[in-house]
């Protein structure tokens, strides 16, 4: 008895072992395969990203925080602190795209902050005055829109060149300043006939 619970106990294993075996050749195998197919990685090519996303990250860090300071500098009070710069144009933002819950939730974080609401109301209401450059095929266009009309709420789309500049007149040393156009006589108006 004991000889035939030893048997099939071996039989067992074995039938493990095989399984095991077959098992991790086909994973070999699927992994030989598809590094096969990748290619073999050269040194500098596995670095290149790393130190790209890195570069990458410490740029986008750097202009966050020259924003910030930008702010801090520009506008007085608690507008310019770093968390009502970050939460308000956030907010702007969502606003801008039609988020509108996530939106509130920004501005509720930023009232927590003890930031002042009209500015959100300022800076978007400046940010509608530039919805024709926006443009979502130019990378941050939205984003700088939105830091520009943070800094300065006030701020104005530039016009066309040819809009904005009059044609210049001649400069000669002998003329005078344009003198305005005068303004077209009224029309004669018939007189009435005399009744009879």
């Amino acid at each position: 008895m004991r000889r035939r619970v030893f048997e099939l106990r071996n039989a067992a294993l074995r039938q493990f072992a095989a399984t095991l075996a077959v098992s991790s050749l086909v994973l070999l195998a699927s992994l030989g395969g598809a590094t096969a197919q990748s290619g073999t990685p050269t040194p500098d090519q596995g670095k290149q990203p790393a130190a790209q996303a890195t570069d990458a990250a410490k740029d986008a860090n750097q202009k966050r925080t020259d924003e910030f300071a930008e702010a801090a500098r520009t506008i007085n009070g608690p507008a310019g602190n770093p968390e009502c710069v970050w939460l308000g144009r956030r907010a702007v933002q969502l606003m801008y795209r039609d988020d509108l819950d996530t939106a509130f939730r920004h501005i509720d974080l930023y009232d927590r902050f003890g930031c002042p609401g009209g500015h959100i109301q300022a800076a978007f209401r400046c940010l509608t005055r530039f919805l024709t450059q926006i443009d979502d095929k130019v990378p941050n266009s939205l984003n700088n829109l939105t830091q520009a009309c943070w800094i300065n709420p006030a701020a104005q789309p530039q016009q066309t060149a040819a809009a904005a500049s009059p044609s210049p007149a001649p400069t000669n040393s002998n003329s005078q300043p344009p003198q305005p156009a005068a303004s077209p006589a009224p029309a004669a108006s018939p007189t009435p006939a005399p009744q009879k």
